[in-house]
């Protein structure tokens, strides 16, 4: 989960066309910002946040790349993907 998951959430217009395109719910991303499975460093600085969802049957893995500042979340992209193990990142003591 995101520290802080109470802050703002606002979706770039880009972002808001693929995931559109991609047939991803706003209300797939909130939640998988608000409860994600994990979050890992993605490029750039951006975050990466992860959560399994089961889709006709089929466990895929919503990845939403994302921007904080200090009063928001700001969404670049989301997707959908069946290749869980290539995200997923196994928590290591």
């Amino acid at each position: 989960m995101i520290e802080n998951s109470m802050k703002d959430i606002e979706i770039i217009p880009l972002a808001k066309r693929k995931m559109e395109k991609r047939r991803i719910p706003e209300a797939w991303v909130t939640e998988a910002l608000r409860n994600a499975g994990q979050v890992i460093e993605g490029h750039g600085g951006r975050s990466v946040a992860q959560q399994r969802r089961k889709i006709r049957r089929r466990e895929m893995l919503l990845r939403v790349v994302f921007e904080e500042t200090e009063d928001k979340y700001v969404v670049i992209t989301a997707y959908l993907t069946s290749d869980i193990k290539r995200y997923w990142r196994d928590k290591t003591p």
